[in-house]
């Protein structure tokens, strides 16, 4: 009853749209100029992967190349149009666990070969308004909550119809229907993991700016999941939740502060009964261009469920060994510190993270993390990456990341 109502509102207030995150586009005065006068890209990455991990006697090594193509056209009269196709393919080394290989005597690299259609949609936009319909990105706030996963060669996006309207006052708001995620572990159905999550997802979140470089936003994640046959109601329905939450942003001088609050609970076919509260506090400094950030994150858990965000940029947070993709059954606490800063062209982040579940004692271990990046200019760019984790719980393993990258785009 209620997916059917909010569709129906999002069907009568489609002018009120969202956009993609995208390079604005030229306006034309013909139909036909809107594909002449449209833009085609290429990308291209690179990526060496390493992962030294306890439990496995063979090292994953993976050396992989996501290739993009991409072709956005013009504006005519309010509407445009993108499409883009991706393709993953293993070059050298194939001795890691991609989830679809086979290969489970190495340790996970979530990079399945495979071509795919990235994003295929159609824009109507008129002044502070637009809507979209279609596959295509979408990223809300720091995605903690709903992302794109860009860091795995194969994008996660969104089939739905989205719509934004950002006003002078300072008020923006966004609402998705979404009917099937397309996951990074497509573009076919792996051994353990679905490709595709369908179902009646509603993406809403609304920012204010009531001060300049201080804003609140609040939102509301109502996700209800289909089953997949073959796998365990974990990989689909025991994703489906209703999260409700609230955010602020701000900065004073040089200090930036981050807070935010959520609540979650079952939905849907969800066989599991639960109720989970997520917190973050966070706070940033700079200081001669260096950047020192103390935080302290919580994905709380209830009656034996934790927090569940499966639509995350998950690799973005908890630190890059990836060991809390998904929340315990007794949650986790992550304090952290970092520092960032530059020395010439390249930019230097190194990050520490303590490990402790939120509804039990158990200490789950720490992780160092190191990244340098180098943007040498608008085509090629080059990124080195570490990750350390050192389990204290029985439960975790020893993992020890590497990874180097390169992009090329025209």
């Amino acid at each position: 009853m209620r997916s059917n109502v909010i569709y129906r509102f999002f069907l009568a207030t489609l002018a009120a749209g969202s956009a993609p995150a995208l390079a604005e586009q030229a306006t034309v005065e013909d139909f036909t100029s809107m594909f002449t006068e449209g833009k085609a890209s290429l990308n291209f990455r690179y990526r060496y992967e390493y992962v030294d991990q306890d439990g496995f006697d063979d090292e994953a090594n993976a050396s992989t190349l996501r290739s993009r193509l991409t072709f956005a056209t013009a504006a005519y009269k309010g509407f445009s149009g993108l499409i883009e196709f991706d393709d993953v393919s293993d070059i050298g080394s194939d001795d890691f666990n991609s989830t679809a290989n086979g290969n489970t005597e190495y340790p996970v690299v979530a990079d399945p070969e495979g071509t795919d259609l990235n994003q295929v949609w159609v824009k109507y936009a008129f002044e502070d308004a637009a809507g979209t319909l279609g596959r295509q990105r979408i990223l809300h706030g720091n995605q903690r909550f709903i992302g794109g996963v860009a860091w795995r060669q194969n994008e996660q996006t969104y089939d739905g119809l989205r719509a934004t309207w950002a006003g002078d006052i300072g008020l923006s708001v966004d609402y998705a229907y979404v009917d099937n995620v397309n996951r990074i572990f497509g573009p076919d159905d792996g051994p353990v993991q679905p490709a595709d999550l369908k179902g009646d997802n509603h993406f809403f979140r609304a920012d204010f700016t009531f001060l300049e470089h201080h804003t609140v936003s609040g939102y509301a994640y109502l996700l209800d999941v289909d089953e997949v046959d073959g796998y365990p109601a974990g990989r689909s329905v025991g994703n489906s939740s209703d999260t409700y939450g609230i955010e602020y942003s701000g900065k004073f001088g040089p200090v930036s502060a981050h807070l935010a609050y959520a609540d979650q609970e079952e939905a849907g076919d969800n066989p599991a009964e639960y109720s989970a509260e997520y917190y973050l506090a966070e706070a940033s400094v700079v200081i001669a261009g260096v950047k020192g950030t103390l935080g302290y994150e919580v994905l709380g858990a209830g009656d034996g469920v934790g927090f569940k965000t499966p639509y995350a940029t998950l690799h973005k947070f908890q630190g890059w060994a990836d060991q809390f993709l998904a929340t315990p059954a007794d949650g986790v606490e992550d304090s952290y510190a970092g520092i960032a800063g530059k020395v010439g062209p390249v930019s230097l982040a190194a990050w520490y993270h303590d490990f402790q579940a939120e509804d039990s004692s158990d200490d789950f271990g720490t992780e160092i993390d190191l990244v340098a990046t180098w943007a040498i200019n608008k085509q090629w760019s080059v990124q080195l990456k570490y990750a350390d984790f050192d389990a204290d719980s029985e439960r975790y393993a020893d993992t020890e990341k590497a990874w180097m990258t390169v992009n090329f785009k025209i």
